[in-house]
């Protein structure tokens, strides 16, 4: 006898199906071929628990369990809940009314023949569609995240036995139907850190909307306490809504690396990541044996915000150089080579110095000669080279802290960015690949950011009396045009090329004394 049905792996963001066959013979023992990991090989025994739990049995014959195609790798838990339904039918326990056939069919199970969530599932529901099946049966925690899939059939199912009744035709389980659009017209700007709530600093806040504006890398220099942190977790409110397709995105990289959480349906706000400054290069831009995505994927279309820049090790940031150009990822393994998604916004921020009070209006640094600039030769010149802001922080004085004047909050500013992004998109729409001035290459920097000759002037009186290094040049002006567009102009004025030149405070020559 054998029996067969479908269930689905992943590799990197994106699934491929993989045949689930039984077959029951002659002899006593329990095989499983196709390249089955360690979690997969001990389904063995959480089936064979589960069948005692629910009146059925283990077949005592010959049992080869073939997982195909048998030339890849397969890793995991969700292998259960199909192996457990072949074996049933296969030894002829079940006759199904319902073809396992058509279903593709996923679930860990535990002891008792509960049924416990899943990672991955949306990559494998976009591939049960795309092959043509009738549905897929899943555990009811990760319902919700497949129902995001239109056009097929979401069976969720708390135990094996309610699957074994439904695919009996002694339980009828409707089909889970989500109103994707309708969920993320409802929360896709429901954000509850908002500018609002920030007292002062309209400078910093006029930096971020810069920075969501033209997509830009930002970092923030200040002395402990100045409300750097505070500002960076805001800036998400900022930034334009994700577009359905964007949406979809970020949902399948958080659903591969596990993150989305039980009943949890599509991902509609911008990711903020905030990871540990000990983190290790595997787990920022993804790796492993098995790769699974890193912050770095995780924030995109979203914030990565690196508190304390200094602090992580410089393999760390060294490693993000690539993905920072590119958008993307590539991890390869002797077997595999994966490709992750990372187009993200990178804030950074740091103190001024080990003391943290350098520059400061009132307290003094206690930090000795030289011991600033071996602080900031932390961060290398190529790392800084992808940075286009780089925003002084002060403290807030009482009196503004103390204030009762409203703050304009994020809807307000959210609107100039949203006007903003429209011109870039208008502008860049013979290039797809480009969306935002911060993705201008250099070529393309001199063909739209002309400057008149009293602009070039004041370029290089800043650059000579300021000592900005050369790579400022191309940064100030990508910035510069940002600022016109939110001012609404279609030529770069000298007060947006002014506005622009304070921003590039690493960049002066004597900026670390």
């Amino acid at each position: 006898m054998l029996s067969k049905t479908f269930g689905g792996a992943v590799y990197g963001v994106n699934a491929s199906m993989i045949t689930i066959e039984v077959a029951v013979s002659q002899g006593l023992h329990f095989f499983m071929v196709g390249l089955p990991d360690s979690a997969v090989k001990e389904s063995q025994q959480r089936v064979e628990a589960s069948l005692k739990h629910g009146g059925y049995r283990m077949p005592r014959q010959k049992i080869v369990v073939n997982l195909a195609p048998a030339d890849v790798k397969k890793e995991g838990s969700s292998y259960d809940l199909p192996i457990a339904l072949c074996v049933l039918e296969t030894s002829e326990q079940i006759k199904c009314e319902r073809s396992l056939e058509d279903y593709v069919i996923m679930g860990e199970l535990s002891l008792d023949g509960q049924l416990r969530p899943i990672k991955g599932v949306l990559p494998i529901a976009i591939e049960a569609r795309k092959q043509g099946m009738k549905g897929i049966v899943l555990p009811t925690e990760n319902a919700p995240e497949a129902a995001i899939v239109n056009n097929l059939d979401v069976i969720g199912v708390e135990t094996m036995m309610e699957a074994v009744e439904f695919f009996e035709g002694r339980r009828e389980i409707e089909p889970l139907v989500i109103d994707t659009r309708d969920i993320f017209a409802n929360t896709v700007n429901d954000y509850e850190a908002d500018f609002s709530h920030v007292q002062g600093q309209e400078n910093i806040k006029r930096a971020l909307e810069i920075t969501a504006a033209g997509g830009h890398n930002a970092i923030m220099i200040g002395p402990p306490g100045a409300g750097k942190t505070m500002l960076a977790k805001r800036l998400p409110s900022i930034l334009p809504p994700l577009s359905l397709q964007e949406a979809l995105e970020t949902t399948k990289i958080h659903s591969v690396a596990g993150k989305l959480g039980s009943r949890s349906t599509l991902i509609s706000r911008r990711p903020f990541r905030s990871p540990h400054h000990s983190i290790s290069d595997a787990a920022l831009v993804g790796g492993g044996s098995f790769p699974q995505p890193g912050e770095i994927s995780l924030a995109h279309n979203g914030v990565l915000f690196l508190d304390e820049l200094p602090e992580f090790k410089r393999t760390v940031l060294e490693v993000m150089r690539q993905p920072l150009e590119e958008r993307k990822v590539s991890i390869s393994r002797a077997r595999m080579a994966v490709e992750f998604p990372s187009n993200f916004m990178l804030i950074a921020s740091m103190n001024p110095c080990p003391c943290g009070y350098y520059n400061h209006p009132e307290k003094e640094c206690v930090c000795g000669p030289g011991v600033v600039q071996k602080y900031l030769n932390k961060i290398s010149g190529p790392l800084l080279d992808r940075i286009d802001l780089h925003v002084e922080v002060t403290p807030v004085s009482f009196d503004q802290i103390a204030s009762t004047r409203k703050s304009e909050g994020s809807d307000e500013i959210r609107e100039r960015v949203i006007k903003a992004r429209e011109r870039q998109t208008e502008r860049f729409k013979d290039r797809p690949e480009i969306y935002s001035n911060a993705m201008m290459p250099p070529e393309m920097v001199k063909e739209i950011c002309e400057i008149g000759d009293a602009g070039r002037a004041l370029l290089r009186t800043a650059m000579e009396r300021l000592g900005l290094s050369a790579r400022a040049y191309d940064r100030i002006l990508k910035v510069s045009r940002t600022i016109a567009d939110l001012a609404g102009s279609d030529d770069i004025k000298i007060e947006h090329l002014a506005e622009a030149i304070q921003y590039r405070s690493l960049d002066r020559e004597n900026w670390a004394g």
